[in-house]
């Protein structure tokens, strides 16, 4: 008993023993985090041990007070996954957590905010998701907060109680709803992220009440509104960005003095008016000038003084410029490095002067008035990547001098009035990868042999020229061209065998030339081709079978007389014909020739009237989908770039509307114009909501409109059209099931594909789903709407049967009540049954979609009858029998990894996701985050793996 009482009052003996409850509390804390890493493929946590002192452990810090506890934890760029445990507060001395840069998913633990010394909190470039924590919100402690670049969503909490904090970045989320005015309230912050979300509303004007305010980021969000004259007179302020958003007004005139010490002004991508400043050539330390994309009006101010700018991007406005003088006002801005000028009205020659920009990297000036030629100075340019002068008035030869720029990577003089041949000078620049545009000039002469150098040229396309000569040959040898446009010139020659090693090409089009002999068979072989165009040329014998001569809405062969299609079915009915004729065919022959032939007379002498009736006739109202900066198109202009709406053209139909492929004039890009069957029954209406969708949206994984056509065709019937970006390797449907397409492609989906497809098809629904307000449906998510880009990124598309959950239409539950649409197979079995639509029914389409994807098998197959369903079948040989079920086509890029690996590790899991999403009761279904987030692991682990 006297031990014991010794024992209770000996203060040291207290002490110790809370200090050793204190580091066993700590040690079991970062046990806890080791425990959640679910994986450390740089072996990281391997010295993490029972048996050794914590703080010997690597990233951990203890202090140098005794007993030693935690005072930081320093994990970043590890390539660390898991998940945060609440346990991390006990580390209750710790001041910096720096976790940034690695994937750990799951939510930011609430108790983070309760730790009393914690100044120091990184998590930034993760993958975690839901809201921020109140607490954080409310530390007292915290002096840097950086949350940015990761999945976190909801509102920006209320900041209060927060004097020492001084950067806050929430960059790069999911954070919706407004910005609060109580973070004017915070005046000790000097840097402020919040660029890159979904916010909404005006500036609030309590943040210029931040009078330390260094950086202010506010840009690519959805704000509107005036900026708040107050936000102008915050002198400390050395980046200001507001860009990409839908503000209003007027630049303050004197912001070059109330702001002395500003190096980056951006605010590209408003709506702002009047003109530039003056006052901006007074901010000696300004380094970037981002304008662009506006309304201003008027001269540019002499910003000349400005010795250290290294980026000024004026283009897309009203501004009058004249481009000698403008030009030579900058010669002291010698770390110039990016110019854009683009569709500014800049007018006159380009002086000798402009070649002093030594450091210049982008220099686009395209869509002006510039005339004159291109001066020799220009090979002074030796740092230049991207030059872009298309669409102006310039003339004489191309200088040989351009040769000298060996860093360029793209040049574009299209749409100019150059004359002469190509300066076989330009082959030096062996660095063109991204294109060389030349068309719509008055180049004459042969296609210089050197061009064969370029071999990591993507883009060419020297069409609507006077070419003459051979040319394939030497462009045979640019092996990694993928677009390759030569028409409307005098070439000629046959398509030789080196031309044959063009294996990653996309689009052909040698049409209106002088090309002769037979269609090389090679051409079959050529898998990643969608548009072959060989019309008008002196092709000879028989057309080749296989490959893309199987899809004839792919391959234009008209206007070459000699060509004979016994060989090939899909051809023979129209060629059968001319070749009658020719041999001296009956009356019966000739009238059918007749059938063809007039109606292409027709529409030709359409084409040439289409713009005078178009103008004289009443016009449709215009459906407001988009701004009025987007491209102006007609009816005429349509026709044209469809070759009449041709079939040739036509990729897809549906009730509702056809697909065609087309290029409208003075354009190189392909289009996707999607013409809308008004006839039809809720044809309209599909085309409103598209538009009311495209207006709402902007996600990578969203088909994006370039322009849209609301008026009234020849006959005066209203005519709507909608015009996309090109998806160069057509649907999901086409890959999945290639022969149902005529074996096009021919090869199949990799499993890294499907995966990083699954990946972005997940993630536009979780934005549709989460990050939108109202959420929106797609309601008819099946492979045949997820369209491929030239990488293969996915894109979900036809939205005409889409529905927003708008809250005034809304039950109680969040539902709406809809009629039946979707197709059959992807339907979720309680909307079929009448039941009320919610986001769960995406969720069953997408479980239908990844099992279709997986297996190669249709919802719809013949298989499937009397209760066996895709879902039931794979069920079924779940896991044990699964490689039965799978798609055997499913090629193996990934043959280093074992198949027992590939199975236990990424095709179980997704399976498991598939059937989870395509249970019969939606309350069953996970939520589209959950599902993006596991898929998106599941390739995380995929890439890693490899």
């Amino acid at each position: 008993m006297a031990l014991l009482l010794i024992f209770l009052l000996n203060p040291t003996v207290i002490l110790a023993a809370e200090s050793t409850n204190q580091s066993e509390s700590e040690r079991q804390a970062l046990l806890s985090f080791k425990q959640g890493i679910a994986n450390d493929p740089l072996g990281v946590l391997l010295s993490w041990g029972n048996d050794s002192l914590y703080c010997s452990w690597r990233g951990v810090t203890c202090g140098k007070t005794l007993p030693p506890h935690v005072i930081s934890l320093e994990l970043n760029y590890l390539q660390l996954d898991g998940v945060l445990p609440s346990s991390l507060a006990n580390l209750t001395s710790i001041t910096r957590l720096d976790l940034g840069h690695n994937s750990f998913q799951g939510v930011i633990p609430d108790e983070l905010g309760t730790l009393p010394k914690l100044r120091n909190l990184m998590l930034a470039n993760n993958l975690l998701f839901g809201v921020i924590p109140h607490s954080l919100a409310t530390s007292s402690s915290l002096t840097v907060l950086n949350l940015s670049s990761n999945s976190l969503s909801g509102s920006i909490p209320y900041f209060h109680n927060t004097a020492a904090l001084q950067i806050l970045s929430l960059a790069e989320n999911n954070l919706s709803g407004s910005i609060p005015p109580s973070l004017g309230n915070v005046s000790s912050i000097t840097e402020l992220y919040l660029h890159a979300n979904i916010l909404h509303g005006s500036i609030p004007e309590t943040l210029s009440r931040i009078w330390n305010l260094s950086v202010l980021n506010l840009g690519y969000n959805d704000l509107f509104g005036y900026v708040p004259d107050k936000l102008y007179n915050i002198s400390s302020l050395r980046n200001l960005d507001l860009g990409q958003n839908s503000l209003i007004g007027q630049i303050p005139p004197d912001i070059g003095n109330s702001l002395p010490i500003l190096i980056a002004l951006i605010m590209s991508g408003n709506k702002i008016k009047g003109s530039i400043p003056a006052s901006l050539a007074n901010a000696s330390k300004l380094q970037v000038i981002d304008l662009s994309s506006n309304s201003l009006e008027g001269p540019v101010p002499p910003l000349g003084f400005l010795s250290k700018l290294y980026i000024l991007s004026l283009g897309k406005n009203h501004i009058d410029v004249e481009a000698s003088a403008f030009l030579t006002s900058l010669a002291n801005c010698s770390r110039l490095q990016i110019l854009d000028m683009a569709g500014t009205y800049l007018k006159g020659s380009l002086p000798r002067s402009f070649g002093n920009l030594r450091n210049l990297q982008i220099l686009s000036m395209e869509n002006n008035w510039l005339t004159g030629e291109i001066p020799s100075t220009i090979e002074n340019l030796s740092q230049l990547s991207l030059l872009g002068l298309d669409n102006n008035k310039l003339s004489r030869n191309i200088p040989a001098s351009l040769g000298q720029c060996k860093q360029l990577v793209m040049l574009n003089l299209s749409a100019n009035s150059f004359y002469g041949p190509i300066p076989s000078q330009l082959s030096n620049t062996t660095s063109l990868s991204l294109g060389l545009d030349l068309s719509h000039n008055n180049l004459t002469g042969p296609i210089p042999p050197q061009i064969g150098a370029l071999i990591s040229l993507i883009h060419l396309d020297i069409s609507f020229n006077n070419f003459s000569g051979e040319a394939l040959a030497s462009l045979g040898r640019c092996v990694s061209l993928q677009y390759l446009n030569t028409k409307r010139n005098m070439l000629n020659g046959s398509t030789s065998q080196s031309f044959s090693d063009l294996k990653s090409i996309i689009l052909i089009d040698l049409s209106q030339n002088n090309f002769h002999g037979p269609i090389p068979v090679f051409l079959v072989e050529f898998v990643q081709l969608i548009l072959l165009d060989l019309s008008n040329n002196h092709f000879e014998g028989e057309i080749p079978t296989g490959g893309i001569f199987e899809n004839t809405t792919a391959v234009i062969l008209y206007g070459n007389i000699d060509l004979c299609a016994n060989a090939n079915a899909n051809f023979a009915s129209e060629f059968a014909i001319c070749l009658t004729i020719s041999a001296g065919g009956t009356k019966k022959d000739y009238e059918r020739l007749l059938l063809i032939v007039i109606p292409l007379i027709t529409v030709t002498l359409f084409s040439f009237l289409c713009f005078v009736v178009t103008r004289s006739k009443k016009t449709a109202p215009t459906t407001p989908c988009y701004k009025d900066t987007l491209k102006k198109v007609s009816y005429g202009d349509i026709l044209k770039a469809t070759n009449w709406l041709s079939p040739v053209n036509k990729i897809s139909s549906s009730c509702t509307g056809s697909v065609y492929i087309g290029r409208f004039e003075f354009d190189t890009d392909l289009v996707a114009i999607k013409v809308f069957h008004l006839d039809e029954h809720g044809s309209l209406n599909s085309f409103l909501m598209e538009c009311e969708v495209l207006r709402n949206t902007r996600h990578r994984n969203l088909m994006k409109a370039v322009t849209l056509c609301s008026t009234v065709d020849l006959e005066n019937n209203e005519f709507k059209a909608i015009v996309f970006d090109l998806m160069a390797n057509g649907s999901l449907d086409m890959w999945v099931h290639p022969k149902i397409h005529q074996n096009c492609p021919k090869r199949g989906l990799s499993l890294g594909q499907r995966i990083r497809i699954a990946v972005d098809v997940a993630s536009a629904l979780d934005y549709m789903h989460n990050q939108l307000i109202p959420p929106l449906i797609h309601c008819d998510l099946k492979p045949a709407n997820v369209l491929l880009d030239y990488d293969m990124t996915a894109r979900v598309g036809d939205f005409g049967s889409a529905k927003f959950l708008s809250s005034n239409l809304c039950s109680p539950k969040g539902f709406v009540d809809l009629g039946l649409g979707g197709t059959i197979g992807y339907i979720a079995l309680e909307y079929g049954m009448g039941y009320k639509i919610s986001t769960q029914c995406d969720v069953y389409s997408f479980g239908v979609l990844l099992l279709e994807m997986l297996t190669g098998m249709r919802p719809t197959d013949a298989m499937f009858t009397d209760g066996m369903s895709l879902q039931k079948l794979v069920s079924s040989a779940y896991p044990n029998g699964l490689c039965e079920v799978l798609d055997p086509y499913m090629s193996q890029e990934e043959d280093h990894k074992s198949a027992k690996q590939t199975l236990q590790s990424f095709l179980l899991p997704l399976v498991e996701v598939a059937l989870l999403c395509s249970m019969d009761l939606p309350q069953n279904r996970p939520g589209m985050r959950d599902v993006s987030t596991k898929i998106f692991g599941i390739s995380e682990a995929f890439l890693e793996s490899g």
